[in-house]
Order: structure tokens, then sequence, then C-alpha cells
């Protein structure tokens, strides 16, 4: 689901770095957006408005539905371990995600924009799907135009510290996923307990 607010804006309201959604920081302007974002005296947060804050992370900086993520959800509750964490590895496996973790897109967004043109090939074979979930073993990269391309501009470096769980040479369109996800491998600030508990209500 295409994010069509400001997402600098996002970022100040929410008072975390988000690297899926934008590349921008709000270090020049921290304080949240708003007449009274930088006011001293503003009220302590409630327990739902924090754990609807945690959720809206995940939610902006994956780029998911409301109705995605419930999906989600239901799935890490049937899976070993802690159903936050599972949640977050469950996201962290989706194409775009993956797409954009190697470095071969600056964000989701343009991760998910690539998948979905048909630029990205998945063991081989073109996939426009961007929720596809990546196995282990699977092989990901550029089609042959977008190759040619990223060639003739330079192939970036991944704009964050490449996970474990990823593998790829220096300078190739080319990855593969070597292990599952883990929850020292999620990029950003979260507490994926008070997601669980605000979807328990």
């Amino acid at each position: 689901m295409p994010v069509r607010r400001p997402r600098l804006r996002i970022i100040r309201r929410l008072g975390t770095p988000l690297p899926g959604l934008t590349r921008k920081s709000a270090d020049r302007r921290p304080a949240p957006p708003g007449q009274h974002g930088a006011s001293a005296g503003r009220r302590r947060p409630s327990a739902f408005r924090r754990s609807l804050e945690e959720k809206q992370k995940v939610r902006l900086n994956y780029g998911v539905s409301e109705r995605q993520m419930r999906r989600y959800l239901e799935r890490a509750r049937v899976m070993s371990g802690e159903t936050g964490v599972a949640l977050l590895a469950l996201l962290e496996r989706r194409l775009d995600s993956v797409v954009f973790r190697l470095g071969l897109a600056p964000t989701i967004p343009a991760a998910r924009q690539l998948v979905s043109h048909g630029h990205v090939v998945v063991n081989g074979a073109r996939l426009d799907r961007p929720g596809y979930e990546v196995q282990v073993g699977d092989e990901i990269g550029l089609a042959s135009r977008a190759r040619t391309r990223a060639a003739d501009a330079g192939v970036p470096e991944p704009v964050l510290r490449l996970p474990g769980y990823l593998a790829r040479e220096a300078g190739a369109t080319i990855g593969r996923m070597i292990a599952p996800p883990m929850r020292r491998d999620i990029p950003f600030t979260v507490d994926e307990s008070l997601i669980v508990e605000f979807y328990s209500r």
C-alpha cells in the first residue's frame, strides 16, 4: 500500500527513523510536527497510543495494509517462538523488503515498484508479487534490462548494513537468502510485544 503522506513528517511523528520508508533524516527537525510539536508540556502517551505507534512503525516501514498486517499476525501466532519476532521475520521475508535490504533499491516503495514492473527475478524466473515470501536458498536479482541500467548507473551499495540472512558480492546485482531473518536483523527500533498487545485488544 503506497504511503501518500509526507514521509519525513511520518518519521518525525513516530520519533524513529524508518529506513524502509525513506532515506531522509529528521535530525534537523526532530520534534513531532505541528504547532505544539516541540512543547515540553505534552501529555505522556497512553498505553494504547504507544502500542498503536509501534504497530504503525512496522506497517509503514514495510508498506503493508492493515488487512495484510492482521494476516501476517495470524500466521505468526501459529509459528514457533515469540509471536512478535515471528511477525517481523515474515515481513523481512517479503520480496520487496529483501530487494531493498540487498541494496537493489533505495527504499521499500522503490523496491515494490521494481518488483511490480517485472524487473526482479527469483531463481531465474520473473516475479511481480512484492509480497512473495523469500525462502532460504532463493536467489534474487535484477532482470536483464534493469541489470543493464544498474551497470550504466553504477550498482549502489546497500543503504543499510547487509543483514546476516542475506549474501551479496560487492557490485553484484544478485543476492541470496542464506538463513532465516533474526530479531537482530530488524533495522529500526520497535517493541514487537506492543504490536501483539494491540491486536489482542
